[in-house]
This record gives C-alpha cells, sequence and structure tokens, in this order.
C-alpha cells in the first residue's frame, strides 16, 4: 500500500461480550478518516467464552484485519491481547483501558457487568422529552421557538429535522423555521433569545442535486423546487434573513449530521457564555 490506496478491503472484526453497537459506532468514525480505503465490518456479537475468542482471532489469522473489541471481563480482555499478539494481528481495547483509569481515579471497581445499560435518570428523561419537542415543533408547526434551546433557520433540504431530532437525541430541545418564498418568517423569530438561532446553508449545485433526487423518488412534477435558478434565489433569501437575525451560519454541504449538530452546540454556548461576559 504505497500510495495510500488499495482495493483489498481493511477487515474491521468488531468483537463484544453483547450486541457491539458502541464499538460500531467508533468504527464509523474510524473508517471516515481513511476515506480511500475499502473496509468490511466482520461483528462477533455475545462472545463469552475463551473459545469464542479463539474463533474470532482464527477468521482474522493472515489478514489485513484489526480486532477491535469490547470486552467487559478482564480474564476475556487479557485472552483477546494474548491470542491477537500470538496471531500477529492488530488489536484495539475499546473499554479496558478507560474502565481501569476511572477506576483508578475514583478508587471505585467498576460494575463489569456486559450490556450494562444507562439508568432510566433525568438525563435520560431529558433526552426523550427533547426529541418530542423537535417532532412537535418541526418545520416551524406549532411555534416552540421560546421554548427551544436551538432555532434552525434554512431552506428546505438543509437537515433542519434530522438536526434537530438528532440535537434532541443530545438533550437538546431543537426548533425549526422553514424559509420560503413568499412566506413571511414568523415574528417570534425576531423576539426570542438570539444567541440560540443559527442559520444553515447549503451549496447551491449540491441541494439542486439532492432537490432533483428528492423530487423523483417521489414521482412528483416540481421542477421548479429543483430548479437551480430557484435554489439560488431562496439561498439568497436564507442569506438575507440570517443578516437580519444577525445569526452564524453553518454550511452543511459536506458536514455529516453529528458533526453539523456539534458546531451548533458550541456556537450557541459560546454565544451565551460571551453574551453572560459583558
Amino acid at each position: 500500500m504505497t500510495d495510500g490506496h488499495t482495493d483489498v478491503p481493511v477487515e474491521l472484526h468488531i468483537v463484544s461480550d453483547s450486541t457491539g453497537e458502541t464499538a460500531a459506532r467508533l468504527v464509523l468514525a474510524l473508517e471516515a478518516q481513511f476515506p480511500d480505503l475499502v473496509f468490511e465490518e466482520v461483528r462477533h456479537p455475545r462472545v463469552e467464552t475463551r473459545e469464542d475468542l479463539q474463533l474470532t482471532v482464527s477468521r482474522a489469522r493472515g489478514r489485513p484485519a484489526v480486532m477491535v473489541y469490547t470486552l467487559v471481563e478482564r480474564g476475556l480482555r487479557d485472552e483477546m491481547r494474548r491470542l491477537c499478539r500470538s496471531a500477529r494481528v492488530h488489536y484495539c481495547d475499546l473499554l479496558g483501558h478507560p474502565i481501569d483509569s476511572i477506576s483508578r481515579v475514583a478508587g471505585v471497581a467498576a460494575r463489569m457487568e456486559p450490556g450494562a445499560r444507562a439508568p432510566l435518570d433525568q438525563t435520560y428523561f431529558r433526552r426523550i422529552e427533547a426529541i418530542e419537542f423537535a417532532v412537535k415543533y418541526d418545520d416551524g408547526v406549532g411555534g416552540g421557538l421560546d421554548e427551544a434551546d436551538v432555532v434552525l433557520v434554512g431552506v428546505s433540504r438543509t437537515s433542519k429535522t434530522p438536526l434537530s431530532i438528532y440535537l434532541g437525541y443530545l438533550g437538546h430541545k431543537a426548533a425549526n423555521v422553514p424559509v420560503v418564498r413568499g412566506v413571511d418568517p414568523p415574528d417570534v423569530l425576531f423576539e426570542i433569545d438570539r444567541a440560540k438561532i443559527v442559520g444553515l446553508t447549503i451549496d447551491a449545485e449540491r441541494l439542486s442535486e439532492i432537490r432533483g433526487e428528492r423530487v423523483r423518488s417521489m414521482g412528483a412534477p416540481r421542477r421548479h423546487y429543483a430548479d437551480l435558478a430557484a435554489v439560488y434565489a431562496e439561498l439568497d433569501l436564507a442569506a438575507a434573513l440570517h443578516r437580519r437575525l444577525r445569526c452564524p451560519v453553518i454550511d452543511v454541504s459536506e458536514l455529516s449530521v453529528e458533526e453539523t449538530a456539534m458546531r451548533i452546540v458550541k456556537l450557541v454556548d459560546e454565544r451565551r457564555h460571551a453574551r453572560r461576559r459583558r
């Protein structure tokens, strides 16, 4: 692999004593850092014995593979490390080091229970409430701008809805206001705390392409919706509104929902802190 490209997939073996979802989420983030590589994910859930571990490692032996594992029991982690070293397979222990570090700092032993779930505490219920809020006040329906922690403003197909839902998952109540030609934004948009307003924009050609796919998938005759000239006009209208609101604007053209959401939270927090310091 001299030029950084290869057609041979890198095998990422996801090994877990539970479902493997924790490791799978990290694997997605890892893959994003190597856009020129081809990956093949191999899942090994419910690995509970040393025999199970031997089987998983044997499948990766001699191949371009990395064992990515979340094993709670120390004995299984130690055995996995031994087997990987013996088979000369690269490995990554996602839980072992964090568990040991937290235990040393806190002076408290970990529960060591595979598949342990977070308790149904205030954080959990706050997330559920925030997700329900996002659904209720999606696309400017029903208001909610006063109660929202975050208000997104942008034209159609700038990911306002998935962003609102994901922000809800993070525990932030998000409402969104669509920018539509011929439709005035609600008056309350200019009365609420501007620190929580974030504008969304996107490359015009990219938006035209997304809308075109949307129209074709729905079998709808709304050609004007995806017309590039109409898209430019809508984006200009949104830009004017963003300037009027004096809000920060995020270009979502090349960003994932997760990355955009993180930027939104950071922007809103920074603006609120800056206001308090005045």
